[in-house]
């Protein structure tokens, strides 16, 4: 519950948080209200100080900075693996989940882009999923999941453009080339959408 609330704004970057307010707000009792904070502030999406309190982390530019080009160490090396160890239900496993995130984009309606999200993630997980690279893979999984609130954040804030924070042809094209065994050009392909995601959130955190 308060991660989600962290993730859609009502719990916003830098608000303290007292234990008897989030007991109020969530109607449960103090001891899993802390185990819950515990837990947040190994993701990283709360920070806890000593006899000082706690409260939700802070997006700040400098730590983007770091997730990503982290992420565009591991994603591109796990892409290379998944296509090389990839075998027929990974490939139908990427069809699946590039087919629900282009449903979850169209166009001539108005966008659930919290779905969006969801699938978004499961789409990039799934596309690395094959390789056979076990920590590297859990590695990932942490840093997507540090960049989550970052990417839920440049949401919050791009109410009027969502669709160019979200390109769907991309997707499909990253996908297309790891089905052709393209590997080099979906490693690089992969690397410049990261990089440009990395560029539309930390614009997001400016206009904030």
């Amino acid at each position: 519950m308060i991660c989600q609330d962290i993730l859609h704004g009502e719990l916003k970057p830098g608000q303290k948080l007292v234990v008897a307010d989030l007991k109020d707000r969530y109607n449960v009792g103090a001891s899993p209200i802390r185990e819950a904070l515990v837990q947040l502030s190994w993701s990283k999406y709360v920070k806890l100080e000593p006899q000082k309190g706690c409260w939700v982390a802070p997006v700040c530019e400098n730590e983007l900075r770091d997730l990503y080009e982290s992420l565009r160490v591991v994603a591109p090396v796990l892409l290379k693996k998944a296509i090389a160890c990839g075998n027929e239900n990974w490939e139908l496993e990427v069809l699946t989940a590039y087919h629900k995130l282009s449903r979850a984009q169209n166009l001539d309606t108005t966008p659930d882009w919290t779905e969006w999200e969801e699938r978004h993630t499961h789409f990039h997980t799934t596309l690395l999923a094959g390789a056979e690279a076990r920590n590297m893979f859990d590695f990932f999984r942490d840093l997507a999941n540090q960049i989550k609130r970052y990417r839920y954040f440049a949401l919050s804030q791009h109410q009027g453009n969502k669709h160019s924070l979200f390109d769907i042809e991309e997707h499909e094209m990253i996908m297309k080339l790891a089905l052709a065994k393209n590997s080099e050009e979906a490693a690089r392909l992969l690397d410049s959408h990261l990089d440009s995601s990395m560029k539309m959130i930390e614009s997001a955190i400016q206009a904030a």
